[in-house]
């Protein structure tokens, strides 16, 4: 199953009865414009909660195509543009990117995470803790999060706030004690390739696995998240939302 979805028709956003906000006039015209599209910014939906809490289910975000330049699966349909491995006109990925990929084993298949493997790296997870090249990445407990579902608050969660060694930081979600990656083996990262984790650890199918994902080419990156342009839960908007970059 994706975790974040293309939005192709104007029917996906119309279904939720928002379509005179200022926000989706603005992705309808996006869509309207193909080379707008395949060449900038291409919105995606998220229908997972992997990427929770910096990405909730209900949000519907602009991915920047041009952040690492273009390979073929940066077109519609991923046609054979290109034949050699890598990107043309790129820019390197850095740790703790936001990013959307296509599925190494399903290239149909979109996918949304957080880089925080670069090539030649050793990644591990013990006891919930990533360690990069045999040192633990900083964590500090944060407030717990507490989100909603179908206009109801949840439980509260135990959150994280980590720091990868370049000071890019974010939060994660830790909703099981032990779970079945926070312990792993070590995994090197090979050349071209980039190692992603969900920041809901144990809610993601990630880079751990590496049957379903595992390491991802740099020709297999669509493009880095950028910015939340409509957000909605249950049947509410989530205001506060609108226009959040994506970090």
């Amino acid at each position: 199953m994706t975790d974040v979805q293309s939005l192709k028709r104007p029917s996906v956003l119309r279904r939720f009865g928002a379509g005179l906000m200022l926000a989706l006039v603005f992705a309808l015209m996006v869509l309207a414009l193909p080379a707008f599209r395949t060449l900038l910014y291409q919105p995606f939906n998220i229908p997972a909660g992997s990427m929770m809490p910096t990405v909730l289910v209900g949000d519907f975000l602009f991915v920047s195509k041009y952040a690492y330049g273009y390979s073929r699966y940066s077109f519609p349909f991923t046609p054979p543009l290109f034949t050699f491995t890598g990107r043309i006109f790129g820019s390197t990925p850095e740790r703790g990117d936001v990013v959307v990929f296509r599925l190494p084993r399903d290239d149909s298949t979109d996918y949304i995470k957080r880089i925080v493997g670069l090539p030649g790296d050793k990644l591990q997870m013990i006891d919930g803790l990533l360690y990069i090249n045999g040192t633990a990445v900083k964590r500090e407990r944060a407030e717990d999060f507490v989100g909603t579902e179908d206009g109801r608050q949840t439980k509260p969660i135990k959150r994280w706030k980590e720091t990868l060694p370049n000071g890019a930081s974010y939060y994660t979600l830790d909703l099981v004690e032990n779970s079945f990656y926070d312990n792993t083996p070590v995994y090197t990262v090979p050349p071209d390739h980039y190692f992603m984790l969900g920041d809901n650890r144990d809610n993601s199918t990630d880079s751990r696995v590496l049957s379903q994902v595992g390491y991802v080419p740099i020709d297999h990156l669509v493009g880095r998240a950028s910015i939340i342009f409509f957000s909605i839960g249950g049947e509410e908007v989530r205001w506060d939302r609108l226009f959040k970059r994506v970090e």
